[in-house]
């Protein structure tokens, strides 16, 4: 039987059946994989790189988890992708999208295998999902007006997505922290005027928050070490030209004298320089490259702070930060914004001298040392962080507020699982499948507390048939609790990329019936 070859050597193709079934493993296989970091009692996960180094993380974040994966299978990249949108858009819940696609993966399987064509699941799970929207929208709380209210609010729910992550142990320290942080943002979702330094050392109590600027850097030898009411001026400009640089240039000479004089000149034209520098009336200069001795000379006799190599995200901060520009040239000072605040002063943090900037023009910046007993600690710390920064500040613009632990999803079962008895057809039992799919999240997050799952989740779906109850999973006594007397609140807009997003990806994996490998290419076709 000779089937005319369509593809090269190499290239494989899978159809229908095969095809559908290795995607569905693939995804599947993904969301087991992350489903054990979902919920307060989630385990960490240990990433080993097999470069140089074997650098190791710790990680609770799915989407560093998956971000870290090489995979092969093509649907397990689609799962990895909205996690990393997630993680990107909203900051939090990058497991429980990957854990609800997975889930609907799972009974689209079973449809499937019971002759449901895959568009009759598409469209049931379309539906199912819009319902699913609806019924939060009718539940969610809005405490904008409010200021204490909604102060409270942000505390909450920094405290539950912190809950999940290694601050869980002092997660009210740290949601201050962040409620903090944000509230001083006034309601941009730029995190770039929050900076996070981390210092290893001390425990992950003695972390704080500071409203100045905290640059990295020693101060230079024979300078001033404190300075009130500083002018700064913020530049990235070469400071380095007192010396005849070898490379590149060729000078000849016919006596060392002749150099002597060269090398005056480059003096001169330095010293030029630094007087038109010094002529904007400023007191701290902060350079992005490095500065030589001379220059420095210099600026500290004329009684300039003078920083040199601040690294470049520290230098754009302390321009927003001061209210200054970064300045490349220096022949007309009064077009150059200059930057200004009330001290700079040199500060201890465990062992390290760093320079902190206070009383800064814009308030809304503001420094979160982080300290913690390793770096793998810290930077597990700062990623935890990061997450409830990103909720919160989306928390700040779309104020409404959901409960956690499992109640929104039960609620959206409950609306889904009315939706598909009225519904007629085949779409109903994608409807019901959808529904099922919700439930996995608080059976999830009760079996990675070692709970007894199905009997708790039968119990919260009788405590939700009665009307406006607030019931979910309470992790710490392994009962069902009343979520609004615990405290455990999420924010509505991360609820909802969870629902859309997951949806979007099963229904991307289901519509596939062929996949097909090409070939590597080889040397000799290139001849």
């Amino acid at each position: 039987m000779a089937v005319e070859k369509l593809f090269k050597d190499e290239a494989t193709e899978e159809k229908g059946e095969r095809a559908r079934m290795a995607s569905f493993v693939g995804a599947m296989a993904i969301a087991d994989l992350v489903k054990t970091t979902l919920g307060p009692k989630g385990m960490d996960k240990i990433l080993q790189s097999t470069g140089r180094g074997h650098s190791v993380t710790v990680t609770n974040d799915g989407a560093t988890i998956l971000k870290s994966l090489h995979i092969d299978n093509p649907a397990a990249k689609v799962l990895i992708d909205i996690s990393k949108v997630q993680d990107d858009e909203v900051g939090d819940g990058t497991t429980s999208v990957v854990v609800l696609a997975g889930e609907l993966l799972r009974e689209a399987e079973k449809l499937v295998g019971s002759k449901i064509h895959p568009m009759t699941i598409i469209s049931g799970y379309r539906m199912a999902a819009d319902c699913a929207r609806r019924a939060l929208l009718d539940r969610v709380k809005d405490n904008k007006d409010d200021a204490d209210k909604f102060r409270s609010d942000l505390m909450r729910i920094a405290m539950t997505t912190l809950s999940s992550k290694i601050l869980s142990q002092d997660k009210e320290h740290f949601a201050k922290l962040a409620v903090d942080a944000v509230m001083r943002l006034k309601g941009s979702t730029n995190l770039e005027s929050i900076q996070i330094i981390k210092k290893a050392g001390g425990s992950l109590k003695d972390s704080f928050l500071d409203e100045g600027f905290i640059l990295d850097k020693k101060i230079g030898l024979g300078q001033p070490k404190r300075i009130e009411n500083a002018n700064i001026l913020v530049a990235n400009t070469a400071m380095d030209t007192d010396k005849v640089k070898i490379y590149g240039a060729r000078v000849r000479v016919d006596s060392m004298a002749k150099v002597a004089q060269i090398e005056g000149a480059e003096k001169e034209k330095m010293r030029e320089k630094v007087q038109k520098i010094i002529g904007h009336g400023i007191n701290c200069f902060v350079n992005r490259q490095l500065i030589y001795n001379f220059p420095e000379e210099l600026f500290a006799d004329a009684g300039i702070l003078a920083i040199e190599h601040a690294d470049f995200d520290g230098i754009e901060r302390l321009a927003l930060v001061t209210g200054g520009e970064i300045a490349s040239t220096f022949d007309n000072p009064e077009s150059v914004k200059l930057g200004h605040c009330k001290l700079i002063e040199e500060i201890m943090i465990g062992e390290d001298k760093l320079i902190h900037f206070s009383g800064v023009e814009m308030g809304q910046a503001c420094t979160i040392v982080l300290r913690g007993a390793s770096f793998h600690v810290l930077d597990e710390a700062e990623r935890s962080l990061h997450d409830a920064l990103c909720v919160l500040s989306q928390t700040v613009n779309d104020s409404r507020v959901l409960l956690g632990g499992g109640w929104p999803e039960m609620v959206m079962a409950k609306a889904v699982d009315e939706l598909a008895r009225k519904t007629p057809g085949k779409k109903s039992h994608a409807i019901e499948a959808f529904s099922r799919a919700l439930i996995a999240i608080p059976t999830t997050i009760a079996d990675n507390a070692g709970l007894d799952s199905a009997e708790l989740v039968a119990q919260l779906r009788a405590e939700h048939h009665k009307e406006d109850s607030n019931a979910g999973i309470d992790v710490i006594t392994g009962s069902v609790g009343d979520m609004s007397e615990l405290g455990i609140s999420e924010a509505f807009k991360v609820k909802q990329a969870v629902l859309l997003s997951a949806t979007e990806a099963a229904e991307m994996i289901l519509r596939v019936d062929e996949i097909i490998t090409c070939a590597p290419r080889r040397r000799e076709d290139r001849m």
